[in-house]
């Protein structure tokens, strides 16, 4: 349903669409999902500041544009 590689990761992936309102527990951490999440796309695991790093897989893949609520999709729209 849902990969998660590092415990840095600033996001995880929906390995399959994923609705708003899902609850996803991972190790030490729940979320809702605040909006839906279409296949292959990222959600915020914590409340992400306009700015900062967005971590994947361990690895930093851009910044983020505009503050990014836990449990909200991260795609173009709000990651450069």
């Amino acid at each position: 349903m849902v990969r998660y590689n590092n415990p840095s990761d600033t996001v995880a992936v929906a390995l399959t669409p994923l609705a708003k309102a899902t609850s996803i527990t991972l190790p030490g951490l729940t979320l809702l999902l605040k909006e839906d999440i279409p296949q292959g796309h990222k959600f915020a695991l914590r409340d992400i500041r306009s700015g900062e790093e967005i971590i994947k897989y361990g690895f930093r893949i851009g910044y983020a544009k505009e503050d990014i609520g836990k449990g909200h999709w991260i795609h173009v729209h709000n990651l450069k």
